[in-house]
């Protein structure tokens, strides 16, 4: 029996991995920072092993006797502190690597995003070619950079380290995508970037987790991989289709790409610069993220992991109907 821990169980991505891989007779081990999250990951068929991401002993601990480590937890959100990101995404990935390597774990398999690749333009057609972005004024995209960074530093002849990276993930149990559209629609905050008719990529949570086991048992150590759910689709097309499964339809104004960039841009100086609660109305990274073409080219999974979606976009969509 293979034996897996596991960061981030009692989230999104995190969980559908443990829920895959105990399904598949592994064993896992999963890091919980709060009795509710020890109690989450139980309920998925993990032993919980209490801790966060800033115990490198507790890490160490739970993942000794393991092959294969999960990095799944991160600082998310547009916006935040410049030290919850650091902690969160650099710190916590340098100690669980760090950890990993004391406990002897073989390989750990890092959850990496195309937000990492963000400076403001867009992404067309990109692979793993592409520069990593640790420069980038959204400190989520700069951040989770530096993490991959550090992830594919640390490959060596003690630890084999391998970087997943899906893009825009959704499915069913997301508590970020279609919770934060249905919530922007609801309070009327909504509106389309540019009218929302560029390109995108998408991955279902499913197809994030059969890449990340490929990583685990194919990955290429020191490399990174793109994965996706195929073919890229119309941006407006996908959000609306989104919002239908929760039964919401979203407003047909738009406001245009410079205006909204302009916006952020400002809002983000003022909340930096004056004491101002909260965050500011729309960020960098929502603008990025809702505007710029992101197409992904996931040739190099295809062909060295052997990876293809296990789902696809119809499917996981009536998926979220039936839920």
């Amino acid at each position: 029996m293979q034996t897996a821990f596991v960061t981030g169980a009692s989230g999104f991505i995190g969980g559908a991995l443990t829920r895959r891989l105990v399904a598949d007779g592994w064993r896992v081990r999963a890091l919980a920072r709060s009795d509710a999250a020890a109690s989450t990951v139980a309920a998925r068929g993990a032993e919980a092993v209490r801790g966060d991401l800033e115990n490198t002993s507790a890490i160490t601990a739970g993942a000794r006797g393991c092959e294969v480590t999960f990095h799944c937890a991160a600082m998310l959100g547009e916006w935040g502190t410049r030290e919850e990101f650091e902690a969160g995404n650099v710190v916590g990935t340098a100690n669980v690597l760090e950890a990993s390597r004391l406990a002897g774990v073989r390989r750990v398999v890092h959850v990496g995003t195309e937000a990492a690749l963000f400076d403001g333009e867009p992404l067309v057609d990109v692979d793993e070619t592409a520069p990593l972005r640790p420069d980038s004024p959204a400190l989520y995209s700069a951040t989770k950079a530096r993490a991959e960074q550090a992830v594919l530093a640390a490959a060596g002849a003690d630890l084999e380290t391998v970087v997943v990276r899906p893009r825009l993930v959704w499915g069913s149990g997301d508590t970020t995508i279609l919770p934060g559209l249905t919530a922007a629609v609801e309070s009327g905050r909504f509106a389309w970037i540019g009218g929302g008719r560029h390109l995108t990529s998408t991955t279902h949570v499913d197809n994030v987790v059969e890449g990340l086991v490929l990583g685990a048992e194919r990955g290429t150590s020191g490399e990174a991989y793109f994965v996706t759910d195929g073919d890229p689709v119309v941006f407006r097309d996908f959000v609306t289709r989104l919002l239908a499964t929760a039964g919401v339809t979203p407003p047909k104004r738009s406001i245009p790409a410079p205006l909204a960039r302009a916006a952020a841009a400002s809002g983000e100086a003022l909340w930096h610069v004056l004491p101002l609660k909260g965050r500011p109305p729309v960020t960098r990274l929502a603008v990025w993220l809702a505007s710029l073409e992101t197409t992904i080219d996931i040739s190099k999974a295809r062909e060295q992991l052997g990876y293809a979606p296990v789902i696809t976009i119809d499917e996981g969509m009536r998926e979220l109907e039936a839920a």
